[in-house]
């Protein structure tokens, strides 16, 4: 699937954070940050983007805290924050000053909180169905509540993974293969994620702190980020309420906002060939 140039290592960062991360390509660094879902990791969640973009760029893959080969630990007190931070330290080990980040659904929340903690250090951004949009300004969408509930109640399943993707990730239910399923339900059963759930519901006396934290609309610092950002959201996407997509574009000043037909929170999945294309013109400048 990937060049056999392709590169993974394992680093220590912020202390006793390990942080796995893929390398391919050459060129400009971007950084592509995963979902949150239940069994995601940077590969799986890019598996129809990577090859594309490392034609043009230098492509580091990393799993965030909480998934896949990286560390299980997260600070759920302000878990944007600690993603941002270990993402962070990521880039000061590879001695990157900037990078490009690309972020879906819980990574687009790590990328603009990153962005909003230091600037400087982004390039350009791009952003898909990102997390924390309007969050404490309504209640969970079905899709949202059906992500929080995988690992309460009666625990994980495959069922419930199943029932997950199909009818909240992406727009057609049939076009998911039984494999790739397996794939993220074998993975979401790991007894270390199990035990320590990276995605959960803000409990205990700073959970409404939190939740307002995780919420970039209430942040004023939203109005002053100049990133050149391209804000991707699906239609029909039953996870991220789409409206989230314009409420981001009428906050950031230097924000445009592509909405594609027929296609739910996967974006990058759904719509591959197109979003490989537009998200590789926007980096390069060669899209506005």
């Amino acid at each position: 699937m990937l060049a056999s140039d392709s590169t993974s290592h394992t680093i220590t960062v912020n202390g006793d954070t390990q942080i796995c991360y893929t390398e391919i390509g050459a060129g400009t660094p971007v950084v592509l940050l995963h979902g949150g879902g239940p069994g995601a990791s940077g590969m799986s969640n890019y598996v129809r983007n990577i090859d594309a973009l490392a034609t043009r760029f230098r492509v580091i893959v990393p799993d965030l805290p909480g998934y896949g080969r990286s560390s299980k630990n997260l600070d759920q007190t302000d878990p944007f924050g600690a993603l941002a931070d270990a993402i962070r330290a990521l880039l000061d080990h590879l001695g990157l000053d900037t990078a490009h980040l690309v972020g879906n659904s819980y990574g687009g929340a790590c990328a603009l909180r990153l962005a909003l903690d230091t600037p400087h250090r982004v390039d350009r951004m791009v952003l898909m169905g990102p997390g924390g949009i309007g969050t404490t300004r309504g209640a969970p969408t079905k899709g949202l509540n059906a992500l929080l509930g995988y690992y309460t109640g009666s625990g994980p399943s495959r069922d419930k993974l199943e029932d997950f993707i199909r009818t909240y990730l992406v727009y057609d239910a049939e076009a998911v293969p039984e494999a790739a399923i397996e794939e993220r339900y074998r993975s979401s059963i790991d007894p270390d994620i199990v035990a320590n759930p990276p995605l959960r519901r803000p409990s205990g006396l700073g959970a409404l702190k939190t939740l307002w934290r995780m919420d970039f609309t209430r942040d004023p610092r939203l109005r002053a980020l100049t990133t050149r950002t391209l804000v991707i959201w699906g239609q029909n996407d039953k996870v991220n309420r789409p409206a989230g997509g314009q409420m981001l574009v009428d906050l950031m000043p230097n924000a445009d906002l592509m909405m594609p037909a027929r296609t739910g929170h996967w974006v990058q999945w759904e719509r591959a060939d197109l979003f490989n294309r537009v998200v590789a013109d926007f980096l390069d400048g060669t899209y506005a």
